[in-house]
Protein backbone atom coordinates (compact mmCIF):
# COMPACT_ATOMS: atom_id res chain seq x y z
CA UNK A 1 0.00 0.00 0.00
CA UNK A 2 2.84 2.32 0.73
CA UNK A 3 4.89 1.47 -2.62
CA UNK A 4 1.34 2.73 -3.94
CA UNK A 5 0.92 5.68 -1.98
CA UNK A 6 4.63 6.29 -3.34
CA UNK A 7 3.94 5.86 -6.83
CA UNK A 8 1.28 8.16 -6.35
CA UNK A 9 3.30 11.02 -4.87
CA UNK A 10 6.28 10.47 -7.26
CA UNK A 11 3.54 10.92 -10.40
CA UNK A 12 2.49 14.12 -9.23
CA UNK A 13 4.26 17.21 -9.81
CA UNK A 14 4.42 18.32 -5.55
CA UNK A 15 7.96 15.65 -5.23
CA UNK A 16 9.30 18.06 -7.82
CA UNK A 17 8.13 21.19 -6.55
CA UNK A 18 9.59 20.42 -2.77
CA UNK A 19 12.95 19.62 -4.61
CA UNK A 20 12.87 23.33 -6.77
CA UNK A 21 10.51 25.76 -4.47
CA UNK A 22 12.13 28.09 -7.38
CA UNK A 23 8.92 26.74 -9.26
CA UNK A 24 6.90 28.57 -6.45
CA UNK A 25 8.40 32.28 -6.96
CA UNK A 26 6.97 31.62 -10.66
CA UNK A 27 3.62 30.75 -9.87
CA UNK A 28 3.57 33.78 -7.96
CA UNK A 29 5.10 35.78 -11.02
CA UNK A 30 2.41 34.43 -13.58
CA UNK A 31 -0.55 35.27 -10.95
CA UNK A 32 0.67 38.25 -10.68
CA UNK A 33 0.52 39.03 -14.36
CA UNK A 34 -3.02 37.82 -14.88
CA UNK A 35 -4.04 39.54 -12.05
CA UNK A 36 -2.80 42.82 -14.00
CA UNK A 37 -3.89 42.06 -17.05
CA UNK A 38 -7.42 40.20 -16.18
CA UNK A 39 -8.21 42.35 -13.11
CA UNK A 40 -5.85 45.98 -13.73
CA UNK A 41 -6.96 45.15 -17.95
CA UNK A 42 -3.13 46.50 -18.26
CA UNK A 43 -2.92 44.91 -22.11
CA UNK A 44 -5.25 41.95 -21.61
CA UNK A 45 -4.92 40.50 -24.74
CA UNK A 46 -0.99 40.12 -24.29
CA UNK A 47 -0.58 39.90 -20.65
CA UNK A 48 -2.74 36.88 -20.24
CA UNK A 49 -1.62 34.57 -22.88
CA UNK A 50 1.90 35.04 -21.51
CA UNK A 51 1.33 34.86 -17.92
CA UNK A 52 -0.62 31.66 -19.11
CA UNK A 53 2.45 30.24 -20.89
CA UNK A 54 4.42 31.27 -17.58
CA UNK A 55 2.23 29.16 -15.98
CA UNK A 56 2.18 26.47 -17.98
CA UNK A 57 6.11 26.37 -18.50
CA UNK A 58 6.88 25.55 -14.99
CA UNK A 59 4.51 22.89 -14.00
CA UNK A 60 7.14 19.74 -13.58
CA UNK A 61 6.16 16.93 -16.03
CA UNK A 62 4.36 18.90 -18.04
CA UNK A 63 6.59 19.46 -20.55
CA UNK A 64 5.31 22.79 -21.79
CA UNK A 65 8.11 24.94 -21.07
CA UNK A 66 10.62 26.50 -24.22
CA UNK A 67 14.09 25.12 -24.12
CA UNK A 68 16.62 27.42 -25.45
CA UNK A 69 19.09 26.63 -27.55
CA UNK A 70 22.80 28.23 -27.59
CA UNK A 71 24.52 30.14 -29.55
CA UNK A 72 25.07 27.73 -31.80
CA UNK A 73 21.57 26.43 -32.04
CA UNK A 74 22.66 22.96 -29.84
CA UNK A 75 19.88 22.20 -27.60
CA UNK A 76 19.75 18.87 -24.97
CA UNK A 77 17.31 16.42 -26.32
CA UNK A 78 17.04 13.28 -24.05
CA UNK A 79 20.91 13.50 -22.67
CA UNK A 80 21.83 13.81 -26.37
CA UNK A 81 22.91 17.41 -27.67
CA UNK A 82 21.57 18.22 -31.34
CA UNK A 83 21.35 21.20 -33.40
CA UNK A 84 17.84 22.38 -33.50
CA UNK A 85 18.13 23.99 -36.79
CA UNK A 86 18.70 20.64 -38.29
CA UNK A 87 15.63 18.47 -36.11
CA UNK A 88 12.83 18.16 -38.42
CA UNK A 89 9.68 20.52 -37.14
CA UNK A 90 8.25 16.99 -36.39
CA UNK A 91 11.13 15.52 -34.17
CA UNK A 92 10.53 19.08 -32.34
CA UNK A 93 6.59 18.88 -31.49
CA UNK A 94 7.14 14.41 -30.34
CA UNK A 95 10.51 15.35 -28.15
CA UNK A 96 10.22 18.59 -26.74
CA UNK A 97 6.41 18.96 -26.90
CA UNK A 98 3.89 21.52 -28.52
CA UNK A 99 4.91 24.94 -26.89
CA UNK A 100 8.56 24.08 -28.92
CA UNK A 101 7.20 23.31 -31.98
CA UNK A 102 5.14 26.69 -31.72
CA UNK A 103 8.20 28.61 -30.44
CA UNK A 104 10.87 27.30 -32.99
CA UNK A 105 8.36 27.03 -35.90
CA UNK A 106 7.16 31.09 -35.51
CA UNK A 107 8.97 32.84 -33.28
CA UNK A 108 12.55 32.09 -33.73
CA UNK A 109 12.26 31.63 -37.53
CA UNK A 110 11.27 35.33 -37.23
CA UNK A 111 7.83 34.55 -38.94
CA UNK A 112 5.27 36.01 -36.22
CA UNK A 113 6.81 39.55 -36.10
CA UNK A 114 6.39 41.13 -39.16
CA UNK A 115 2.68 39.17 -39.19
CA UNK A 116 1.75 41.07 -35.87
CA UNK A 117 3.21 44.21 -37.62
CA UNK A 118 0.72 43.40 -40.47
CA UNK A 119 -2.05 43.70 -38.01
CA UNK A 120 -0.33 46.67 -36.03
CA UNK A 121 -0.97 49.03 -39.70
CA UNK A 122 -4.20 47.56 -40.17
CA UNK A 123 -5.66 48.52 -37.20
CA UNK A 124 -3.15 52.08 -37.31
CA UNK A 125 -5.00 55.31 -38.50
CA UNK A 126 -1.92 57.67 -39.72
CA UNK A 127 -4.31 60.20 -40.12
CA UNK A 128 -3.37 62.29 -36.07
CA UNK A 129 0.29 61.65 -37.17
CA UNK A 130 -0.50 63.31 -40.72
CA UNK A 131 -2.30 66.12 -39.81
CA UNK A 132 0.47 67.16 -36.56
CA UNK A 133 3.37 66.44 -38.45
CA UNK A 134 5.57 68.12 -36.48
CA UNK A 135 4.39 66.52 -33.15
CA UNK A 136 6.08 63.36 -34.70
CA UNK A 137 9.52 64.22 -34.12
CA UNK A 138 9.24 63.31 -30.73
CA UNK A 139 8.50 59.46 -31.84
CA UNK A 140 12.51 60.04 -32.75
CA UNK A 141 13.40 62.06 -29.41
CA UNK A 142 11.74 59.02 -27.52
CA UNK A 143 14.46 56.39 -29.15
CA UNK A 144 16.95 58.17 -26.99
CA UNK A 145 16.85 55.32 -24.65
CA UNK A 146 17.51 52.08 -26.78
CA UNK A 147 21.18 53.75 -27.58
CA UNK A 148 21.65 54.73 -24.31
CA UNK A 149 20.88 51.31 -22.44
CA UNK A 150 22.95 49.75 -25.41
CA UNK A 151 25.95 52.03 -24.83
CA UNK A 152 25.68 51.07 -20.68
CA UNK A 153 25.12 47.23 -21.16
CA UNK A 154 28.41 47.25 -23.24
CA UNK A 155 30.20 48.65 -20.14
CA UNK A 156 28.51 46.15 -17.98
CA UNK A 157 30.11 43.29 -20.10
CA UNK A 158 27.52 42.74 -22.65
CA UNK A 159 28.63 41.97 -26.43
CA UNK A 160 27.59 44.83 -28.93
CA UNK A 161 25.03 42.28 -30.12
CA UNK A 162 23.76 40.98 -26.94
CA UNK A 163 23.12 45.14 -25.35
CA UNK A 164 21.32 46.38 -28.81
CA UNK A 165 18.82 43.47 -28.27
CA UNK A 166 18.77 44.91 -24.52
CA UNK A 167 18.17 48.50 -25.75
CA UNK A 168 15.53 48.02 -28.18
CA UNK A 169 13.47 47.12 -25.25
CA UNK A 170 13.37 51.09 -25.09
CA UNK A 171 11.00 51.38 -28.12
CA UNK A 172 7.79 49.51 -26.60
CA UNK A 173 7.22 47.23 -29.33
CA UNK A 174 7.28 43.60 -28.55
CA UNK A 175 7.86 42.48 -32.26
CA UNK A 176 10.27 44.94 -32.77
CA UNK A 177 12.23 43.53 -29.54
CA UNK A 178 11.80 39.57 -31.21
CA UNK A 179 12.77 40.71 -34.37
CA UNK A 180 15.88 42.51 -32.93
CA UNK A 181 16.60 39.85 -30.62
CA UNK A 182 16.47 36.87 -33.16
CA UNK A 183 18.78 38.33 -35.71
CA UNK A 184 21.58 39.65 -33.16
CA UNK A 185 21.39 37.64 -29.86
CA UNK A 186 18.84 34.76 -30.21
CA UNK A 187 20.37 32.76 -26.74
CA UNK A 188 18.46 35.58 -25.07
CA UNK A 189 15.07 35.95 -26.97
CA UNK A 190 13.27 34.40 -24.24
CA UNK A 191 14.22 37.07 -20.83
CA UNK A 192 14.04 39.84 -23.71
CA UNK A 193 10.72 38.80 -25.28
CA UNK A 194 8.64 38.86 -21.54
CA UNK A 195 10.43 42.09 -20.80
CA UNK A 196 9.51 43.86 -23.27
CA UNK A 197 5.82 42.46 -23.42
CA UNK A 198 5.62 43.07 -19.39
CA UNK A 199 7.05 46.71 -19.93
CA UNK A 200 4.23 47.24 -22.53
CA UNK A 201 2.16 46.27 -20.41
CA UNK A 202 2.70 47.86 -17.74
CA UNK A 203 2.67 51.48 -19.52
CA UNK A 204 0.09 52.77 -17.07
CA UNK A 205 2.03 52.29 -14.80
CA UNK A 206 5.73 53.22 -16.42
CA UNK A 207 4.42 56.60 -17.75
CA UNK A 208 2.78 58.33 -14.80
CA UNK A 209 5.60 57.31 -12.54
CA UNK A 210 8.37 59.19 -15.10
CA UNK A 211 5.95 61.69 -15.57
CA UNK A 212 5.07 63.15 -12.23
CA UNK A 213 9.39 62.87 -11.63
CA UNK A 214 10.07 65.06 -14.24
CA UNK A 215 6.78 67.33 -15.42
CA UNK A 216 5.64 70.41 -13.76
CA UNK A 217 1.69 70.65 -13.13
CA UNK A 218 1.67 73.61 -15.24
CA UNK A 219 3.37 71.92 -17.71
CA UNK A 220 0.40 69.33 -17.83
CA UNK A 221 -1.87 71.85 -18.04
CA UNK A 222 -0.64 73.46 -21.18
CA UNK A 223 -3.88 72.62 -23.63
CA UNK A 224 -3.16 71.78 -26.93
CA UNK A 225 -6.45 73.05 -28.27
CA UNK A 226 -5.89 76.48 -27.33
CA UNK A 227 -2.56 76.98 -28.61
CA UNK A 228 -4.00 75.90 -32.07
CA UNK A 229 -6.44 78.56 -31.98
CA UNK A 230 -3.50 81.04 -30.85
CA UNK A 231 -0.94 79.32 -33.02
CA UNK A 232 -3.08 78.15 -36.38
CA UNK A 233 -1.38 75.80 -38.62
CA UNK A 234 -0.44 77.70 -41.84
CA UNK A 235 -0.62 74.09 -43.71
CA UNK A 236 -3.92 72.53 -44.66
CA UNK A 237 -4.54 68.89 -45.85
CA UNK A 238 -6.96 69.25 -48.67
CA UNK A 239 -7.29 66.07 -49.62
CA UNK A 240 -6.54 63.29 -46.16
CA UNK A 241 -7.98 60.19 -47.93
CA UNK A 242 -5.39 60.53 -50.82
CA UNK A 243 -2.43 61.30 -48.25
CA UNK A 244 -3.42 58.12 -46.04
CA UNK A 245 -2.96 56.00 -49.38
CA UNK A 246 -0.08 57.52 -51.18
CA UNK A 247 2.11 57.57 -47.29
CA UNK A 248 2.45 53.86 -46.49
CA UNK A 249 3.59 53.34 -50.15
CA UNK A 250 6.29 56.21 -49.42
CA UNK A 251 7.83 55.34 -45.91
CA UNK A 252 8.09 52.00 -46.79
CA UNK A 253 10.00 52.93 -50.37
CA UNK A 254 12.50 55.34 -48.55
CA UNK A 255 13.12 52.85 -45.68
CA UNK A 256 13.76 50.57 -48.39
CA UNK A 257 16.20 52.38 -50.09
CA UNK A 258 18.05 53.80 -46.89
CA UNK A 259 17.33 51.06 -43.97
CA UNK A 260 16.94 47.91 -46.01
CA UNK A 261 17.21 45.30 -42.99
CA UNK A 262 13.80 47.34 -41.64
CA UNK A 263 11.91 46.31 -44.31
CA UNK A 264 10.46 43.12 -43.04
CA UNK A 265 8.90 45.19 -39.85
CA UNK A 266 8.05 48.68 -41.58
CA UNK A 267 7.31 46.92 -45.25
CA UNK A 268 4.43 44.64 -43.26
CA UNK A 269 3.32 47.71 -40.88
CA UNK A 270 2.82 49.48 -44.29
CA UNK A 271 1.42 47.11 -46.26
CA UNK A 272 -1.40 46.71 -43.54
CA UNK A 273 -2.11 50.44 -43.51
CA UNK A 274 -2.52 50.58 -46.95
CA UNK A 275 -4.96 47.67 -47.48
CA UNK A 276 -7.02 49.37 -44.35
CA UNK A 277 -6.85 52.34 -46.08
CA UNK A 278 -7.97 51.66 -49.51
CA UNK A 279 -11.50 50.77 -48.82
CA UNK A 280 -13.95 48.33 -49.58
CA UNK A 281 -11.87 46.80 -52.87
CA UNK A 282 -9.54 45.55 -50.45
CA UNK A 283 -11.50 44.93 -47.10
CA UNK A 284 -11.08 41.24 -46.52
CA UNK A 285 -7.57 41.55 -46.64
CA UNK A 286 -7.92 44.33 -43.99
CA UNK A 287 -10.42 42.18 -42.05
CA UNK A 288 -8.07 38.91 -42.01
CA UNK A 289 -5.28 41.17 -41.42
CA UNK A 290 -6.43 42.93 -38.27
CA UNK A 291 -8.65 40.06 -36.84
CA UNK A 292 -7.96 36.52 -37.86
CA UNK A 293 -4.87 36.62 -38.43
CA UNK A 294 -3.61 39.09 -35.80
CA UNK A 295 -5.82 37.17 -33.58
CA UNK A 296 -4.31 33.67 -34.13
CA UNK A 297 -0.77 35.37 -33.97
CA UNK A 298 -1.43 37.31 -30.64
CA UNK A 299 -2.05 34.26 -28.85
CA UNK A 300 0.47 31.70 -30.49
CA UNK A 301 2.71 34.87 -29.84
CA UNK A 302 1.80 35.19 -26.11
CA UNK A 303 1.83 31.20 -25.14
CA UNK A 304 4.87 30.95 -26.24
CA UNK A 305 6.80 33.78 -25.41
CA UNK A 306 5.52 33.15 -21.76
CA UNK A 307 6.40 29.65 -22.16
CA UNK A 308 10.46 30.99 -22.32
CA UNK A 309 9.94 32.02 -18.95
CA UNK A 310 10.74 28.92 -16.63
CA UNK A 311 12.34 28.70 -13.17
CA UNK A 312 15.85 27.38 -14.56
CA UNK A 313 15.64 30.17 -17.84
CA UNK A 314 14.07 33.17 -15.71
CA UNK A 315 15.88 33.19 -12.34
CA UNK A 316 19.68 34.13 -13.17
CA UNK A 317 21.57 37.08 -12.88
CA UNK A 318 21.68 37.36 -16.90
CA UNK A 319 17.70 37.23 -16.55
CA UNK A 320 17.51 40.17 -14.22
CA UNK A 321 20.18 42.41 -15.59
CA UNK A 322 17.77 42.25 -18.83
CA UNK A 323 14.99 42.98 -16.90
CA UNK A 324 16.31 45.74 -15.14
CA UNK A 325 18.41 47.13 -18.42
CA UNK A 326 14.80 46.91 -20.27
CA UNK A 327 13.03 49.18 -17.35
CA UNK A 328 16.05 51.74 -17.79
CA UNK A 329 15.66 51.52 -21.73
CA UNK A 330 12.15 52.15 -21.31
CA UNK A 331 12.21 55.03 -18.54
CA UNK A 332 14.99 56.88 -20.52
CA UNK A 333 13.09 57.00 -23.95
CA UNK A 334 9.73 58.38 -22.21
CA UNK A 335 12.18 60.49 -20.49
CA UNK A 336 13.71 61.29 -23.60
CA UNK A 337 10.74 62.53 -25.34
CA UNK A 338 10.05 64.91 -22.47
CA UNK A 339 12.73 66.79 -22.26
CA UNK A 340 13.04 67.38 -26.14
CA UNK A 341 9.30 68.81 -25.47
CA UNK A 342 10.66 70.78 -22.80
CA UNK A 343 13.58 71.64 -25.44
CA UNK A 344 11.39 72.99 -28.23
CA UNK A 345 9.16 74.74 -25.80
CA UNK A 346 12.37 76.79 -24.64
CA UNK A 347 12.73 78.38 -28.29
CA UNK A 348 8.79 78.04 -29.58
CA UNK A 349 5.57 80.46 -28.58
CA UNK A 350 3.24 77.56 -29.32
CA UNK A 351 3.83 75.82 -26.39
CA UNK A 352 3.35 71.65 -26.11
CA UNK A 353 2.26 69.53 -23.17
CA UNK A 354 5.06 67.42 -22.17
CA UNK A 355 2.66 64.35 -21.95
CA UNK A 356 2.97 64.17 -26.09
CA UNK A 357 6.65 63.69 -25.61
CA UNK A 358 6.00 61.18 -23.26
CA UNK A 359 4.46 59.16 -25.79
CA UNK A 360 6.75 58.50 -28.53
CA UNK A 361 6.88 54.81 -27.50
CA UNK A 362 5.65 52.57 -29.52
CA UNK A 363 2.75 50.81 -27.28
CA UNK A 364 0.09 52.71 -29.56
CA UNK A 365 -2.94 53.43 -27.98
CA UNK A 366 -2.41 52.53 -25.05
CA UNK A 367 0.41 55.38 -24.41
CA UNK A 368 -1.64 57.83 -25.60
CA UNK A 369 -4.86 56.95 -23.54
CA UNK A 370 -3.10 56.68 -20.33
CA UNK A 371 -1.11 60.47 -21.64
CA UNK A 372 -4.70 61.65 -22.02
CA UNK A 373 -6.26 60.46 -18.70
CA UNK A 374 -3.11 62.31 -16.89
CA UNK A 375 -3.75 65.45 -18.80
CA UNK A 376 -7.64 65.15 -18.28
CA UNK A 377 -6.67 64.96 -14.35
CA UNK A 378 -5.37 68.47 -14.47
CA UNK A 379 -7.79 70.34 -16.98
CA UNK A 380 -11.27 68.04 -17.38
CA UNK A 381 -11.29 69.76 -21.06
CA UNK A 382 -7.68 69.12 -21.58
CA UNK A 383 -7.98 66.11 -24.18
CA UNK A 384 -4.60 65.42 -26.11
CA UNK A 385 -5.16 62.24 -27.44
CA UNK A 386 -4.94 62.99 -30.88
CA UNK A 387 -2.01 65.04 -30.25
CA UNK A 388 -0.12 61.99 -28.29
CA UNK A 389 -1.11 59.79 -31.23
CA UNK A 390 0.83 61.81 -33.50
CA UNK A 391 4.05 61.30 -31.66
CA UNK A 392 2.89 57.58 -30.50
CA UNK A 393 2.57 56.15 -33.96
CA UNK A 394 5.86 58.23 -35.26
CA UNK A 395 7.49 55.99 -32.54
CA UNK A 396 6.04 53.03 -34.16
CA UNK A 397 7.80 53.67 -37.29
CA UNK A 398 10.90 55.02 -35.22
CA UNK A 399 11.64 51.58 -33.27
CA UNK A 400 11.40 49.60 -36.38
CA UNK A 401 13.80 51.65 -38.20
CA UNK A 402 16.32 52.02 -34.98
CA UNK A 403 15.81 48.10 -35.47
CA UNK A 404 16.97 48.62 -38.97
CA UNK A 405 19.96 50.11 -38.20
CA UNK A 406 21.26 48.27 -35.43
CA UNK A 407 20.91 44.68 -37.47
CA UNK A 408 22.64 46.32 -40.58
CA UNK A 409 25.58 47.39 -38.10
CA UNK A 410 25.62 44.34 -36.05
CA UNK A 411 24.53 41.28 -37.69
Amino acid sequence: MNEIFENLYDMTAFSNIIAEPQFLIMYAIAFILLYLGIKKQYEPLLLVPIAFGVLLANFPGGDMGVIQADENGMIMVNGVMKNIWEMPLHDIAHELGIMNFIYYMLIKTGFLPPIIFMGVGALTDFGPMLRNLRLSIFGAAAQLGIFTVLLVAILMGFTPKEAASLGIIGGADGPTAIFTTIKLAPHLLGPIAIAAYSYMALVPVIIPLVVKLFCTKKELSINMKEQEKMYPSKTEIKNLRVLKIIFPIVVTTVVALFVPSAVPLIGMLMFGNLVKEIGTNTFRLFDAASNSIMNAATIFLGLSVGATMTAEAFLNWTTIGIVIGGFLAFALSITGGIFFVKLVNLFSKKKINPLIGATGLSAVPMASRVANEIALKYDPKNHVLQYCMASNISGVIGSAVAAGVLISFLA
